[in-house]
């Protein structure tokens, strides 16, 4: 088997299968534009990744793509509890199936399990990286526990101390004919 350099920027897709390509690397979590672009004062800490490509011979058929995609990085974002941030690891390790034609990965994604994506002899790696960590990031990123105590609802009162709201009372109030 030769070696052979790929750019993950710009990849033929069934030339690593064929080839059996194993790249890995690290990339600075600031050349992922959309991964960095929230990052509460964060240190640029890199992504490292590993791509494995493979062909897969299925019984009386053609042989499958496939790749088996490994990614981590930490990336900090704003607790949505105390409003400092919080840094989250993320972790991914997916396998994709490669099909020739937009219709068929449609058709695949409809009735199997398995993440299908189109082939491609530009496929960028290092997007597919960035989209799959993005999907790992929490739609609520927070702290286990938060490292500065919550601000209590009122000064000089503990939050458990205030009452909370009857949802319904201006309601109840509007009914009776008095006012809110």
């Amino acid at each position: 088997m030769t070696t052979r350099a790929h750019d993950p920027r710009r990849l033929d897709v069934t030339a690593a299968a064929a080839a059996g390509a194993e790249l890995s690397g690290r990339w600075p979590l600031s050349e992922l534009a959309r991964l960095a672009d929230d990052a509460a004062g964060q240190v640029d800490e890199p992504v490292a990744w590993s791509a494995r490509f493979e062909q897969r011979r299925e019984l009386g058929g053609a042989p499958q793509v496939w790749l088996q995609l490994r990614a981590e990085a930490r990336v900090a974002r704003e607790c949505q509890r105390c409003l400092q941030p919080v840094l989250l690891a993320l972790d991914v390790d997916r396998a994709f199936r490669f099909v020739a034609t937009e219709d068929e990965a449609a058709a695949l994604d409809a009735e199997s399990e398995d993440d299908v994506l189109v082939l491609s002899r530009q496929f960028d790696l290092r997007e597919l990286v960035e989209d799959e960590l993005l999907l790992m990031l929490p739609i609520v990123p927070k702290h286990e526990q938060c490292p500065a105590p919550l601000p209590s609802a009122a000064p000089g009162l503990a939050a458990e101390d205030v009452a909370p709201a009857h949802p319904f009372a201006a309601l109840a109030a509007l009914k009776r004919g008095g006012g809110p």
